[in-house]
């Protein structure tokens, strides 16, 4: 899904859409007022956000896992695993379970920390719990009122912000930004503040941004290719370290790709002497065979 050009903006599209919003907006609040969460155990931190799309949760949250996996806790993320077919609460096992199974993001935090797969958030942390955990980290589920938060950590992209400030489907909101706030414990936002954001957050609030770790390639000359929601921001970051991006191809969020799909890719690299490179969020869905003659852009998540 690519974001509707709409969510930026209060045009007419958005205006006819605001009774949809108002009942998703009521849905989504009398879940979250009226749930009994579970408690468990561990210390339950929530890395989430209120707007659809990619933030840089997943990076953010591997960012807190690797901080207390150094003060020697036993950290477990639990997360839905979105886009994988893997339905029922789940430890990966990455020798097992394959990326259609298991999705992209948690297959990224399974290198990092053990990782439930769990529809059902409490589910998720009560196995966590019976396998020793200290620490459960939830990659999203800010809005699945199953699971008590210790702490939650809101993530914003600081380029769009909020958009025009609307509720799915008229803008990108799943909830307003007071009412996410207020089960909140600090805001961190990624990337320069372009909507002055800060300004509206009542909260202790971060400067964030993604780090490139250890790039270096010969050629100088890429074709890049990404399957995330905001793929300028990584055709971006190979500008800024000094990339020519002669070529690029946008794929749909978390998408799956075909042993065609890389053959073309690496065929039209060879032929015009690019180097390959795609995102760890890619690179992790492709299988050893895939992966050959791809460079992959690792990232790290810092923030004041």
């Amino acid at each position: 899904m690519k974001t509707p050009s709409f969510w930026n903006t209060n045009n007419i599209i958005s205006k006819l859409l605001s009774p949809i919003s108002f009942v998703y907006g009521y849905i989504t609040q009398y879940r979250i007022n009226h749930a009994v969460p579970y408690k468990a155990k561990a210390k339950v931190i929530c890395v989430g956000n209120i707007t659809a799309g990619g933030v840089g949760k997943t990076p953010v949250s591997i960012a807190i896992a690797k901080q207390h996996i150094k003060e020697g806790k036993k950290v477990f993320f639990v997360t839905r695993g979105y886009k994988g077919k893997i339905k029922t609460t789940t430890l990966i096992d990455l020798h097992i379970h394959t990326p259609s199974q298991t999705g992209d993001e948690a297959r990224l935090l399974a290198n990092i920390a053990p990782t439930i797969i769990s529809p059902k958030r409490d589910d998720g942390a009560k196995l966590a719990s019976s396998l020793g955990a200290e620490i459960i980290i939830m990659d999203d589920g800010f809005q699945n009122p199953s699971l008590y938060k210790d702490e939650s950590i809101l993530v914003f992209d600081g380029t769009v912000g909020i958009g025009n400030g609307k509720i799915i489907p008229s803008g990108p909101l799943r909830e307003t930004l007071e009412t996410g706030l207020k089960r909140a414990n600090y805001v961190i936002i990624m990337g320069e503040d372009k909507t002055n954001l800060k300004s509206k957050i009542n909260l202790p609030c971060y400067q964030g941004k993604l780090t490139p770790e250890n790039f270096k390639l010969e050629n100088k000359n890429v074709l890049a290719f990404a399957g995330i929601g905001h793929p300028s921001k990584f055709y971006n970051t190979l500008k800024e370290l000094g990339y020519n991006v002669a070529l690029s191809h946008d794929f749909e969020d978390h998408h799956n790709y075909t042993d065609n799909e890389i053959k073309k890719l690496k065929h039209e690299a060879k032929s015009k002497n690019l180097s390959l490179v795609t995102t760890q969020k890619d690179y992790v869905k492709l299988t050893k065979e895939q992966q050959k003659d791809i460079n992959v852009l690792h990232v790290e998540a810092v923030w004041k």
